[in-house]
This record gives structure tokens, sequence and C-alpha cells, in this order.
């Protein structure tokens, strides 16, 4: 009988100690993005990191090229995100599908207007949160935006993406992520 009792004791103490961890980590844990909207060629989502709430909308482009021509790439987009809770609203960042040269530079033109962006591993940013604001509003005014990279393997590429419902999608996205 002093061994059952012993061994439900036990049971109890894991028990307490277990579950704690159990619920931090579900409280912790990141949510799938949820589709808020969907405007033309532009998509509004939202999830939650770590508990705290964040928005992006994200696009695909409607052409793309290369130089040389018919390589393969992986998953080609462009974000633009807001983080509430850290301070940060309009990040955009662009996935190319491939490593870009080391050192390079993206150019993003929205119509003529002109922006460079530093890049990192597969990924471009603007150097800074006053960039990333000008590029979303010549974003929400333009009609189509070209994104030029070059490989780490010195492949030039060429995307293109419509900017139709990005102004709607952005929109949505300033609501939902106050």
């Amino acid at each position: 009988m002093r061994k059952i009792i012993n061994y439900k004791w036990f049971t109890w103490i894991i028990f307490i100690l277990v579950i704690p961890f159990l619920l931090l980590s579900i409280a912790g844990a990141q949510t799938s993005p949820k589709i808020i909207g969907e405007y033309k060629s532009w998509t509004a989502l939202k999830y939650k990191e770590k508990g705290k709430l964040v928005c992006f909308i994200s696009s695909s482009p409607i052409k793309w090229n290369s130089t040389p021509k018919g390589v393969k790439r992986g998953d080609i987009y462009i974000l633009v995100t807001h983080r509430p809770s850290f301070g940060t609203k309009d990040e955009v960042s662009v996935y190319v599908g491939y490593p870009f040269k080391k050192k390079s530079e993206v150019i993003a033109r929205v119509d003529g207007k002109t922006f460079r962006l530093f890049t990192d591993d597969k990924t471009a940013w603007a150097k800074d949160s006053k960039t990333d604001r000008k590029i979303v509003q010549s974003m929400r005014s333009g009609e189509k935006l070209v994104i030029d990279g070059i490989s780490k393997r010195g492949t030039k590429t060429k995307d293109l993406y419509s900017l139709m419902g990005f102004t709607a999608a952005h929109n949505k996205i300033n609501q939902a992520c106050k």
C-alpha cells in the first residue's frame, strides 16, 4: 500500500511541474496566418506570433524573367508587414526564390520611382523604416512594381508585380493591426 501512495504523490508532483510549462508553450505558440481579405493581386492576412498580433499583405509576381533564361527559382513574393507590439509598420520584404549575390542590392521601381534594398540570403529589405514608408506610399498610388535582383551565380532577374488591390489590402491591415 505504501508504494501506491508514493506513486500517486510522484504522479501529482510531475503533473504540477509539467502542466505550467505546457500552458506556457501553448500561450507562446504561433498561430497560422488567417486570410482577412483578398483584393485583386493582394491578400491581407493576420496571425499571432508569441501572443502578439501580426498583419501582412502578400503578392506574387504576375510575370518574371531571367538572364539566362530558364533558371529554376523557389517561391517568389513580397510582403508588407505590421507588428504593432514592436512598433513596426509597413516593413517591406522581398523574397526572390534564390540566394542573392553577396553585398548586392535589389532595385525596386514603382512607376519610375527607384528604391535600393539591401540583401541577405534570399530576402531584400529597405535600409530603414523611412524608406519602407516611401515605398509603401508609392505602391499605394502606383500601378506596377518591378524588382531587379542578381543571384550568387550571376543570374539577373526581373519580377513584375501588379499593384491592383494594394491600397485596399493595405487599408485592411491598417484597420486590423492598430
